[in-house]
């Protein structure tokens, strides 16, 4: 499972509701959720992204509510995976459960900027920044969660399973 996509960089500790605005939780729809995406912080930011985007954060990414309307938004929007310092558990769980591929690593959250193209590599955990010709690790995900990924998150994955 690789990727390919253009950076967006965000701070630290973002919040599930500036991932997606709690006032905007009356849809189950994800694609309408994926409209507000980042709203609250770049109200711009679904204007400028493309499919296959990547999301990239330093520590803390997705703190606040337990709710997975955010990385059900974020996947919504086609970004391709998140790359941060570090992430909320609630955030890191309920991404893996809806198929949102997410990565940890201090260099690459510190030496990536926005703009710059990136590419991951999800089952050897390699991320190379193509702009700037440098290449950083972070822990690939066991191949049993890369199988939920590739499922499209666990519910998919078990029912697969069951068949």
């Amino acid at each position: 499972m690789k990727f390919e996509g253009k950076a967006w960089k965000f701070g630290d500790d973002v919040n599930t509701d500036e991932i997606i605005p709690a006032r905007r939780l009356t849809t189950i729809d994800p694609d309408e959720m994926a409209t507000y995406c980042m709203e609250d912080i770049d109200p711009d930011f679904m204007k400028k992204i493309a499919p296959g985007d990547i999301i990239v954060a330093e520590k803390n990414f997705g703190c606040g509510s337990s709710r997975e309307h955010a990385p059900i938004a974020i996947k919504a929007a086609k970004i391709s995976c998140v790359i941060a310092k570090s992430f909320a558990r609630i955030f890191y769980r309920n991404s893996i459960n809806i198929g949102l591929p997410i990565l940890e690593s201090e260099e690459a959250a510190s030496k990536i900027d926005e703009g710059d193209l990136v590419s991951v590599d999800l089952v050897s955990g390699e991320i190379k920044n193509l702009t700037k010709n440098e290449t950083y690790k972070a822990q690939p995900f066991p191949e049993f969660m890369q199988q939920i990924v590739a499922a499209g998150g666990l519910m998919k994955y078990v029912m697969a399973r069951r068949s």
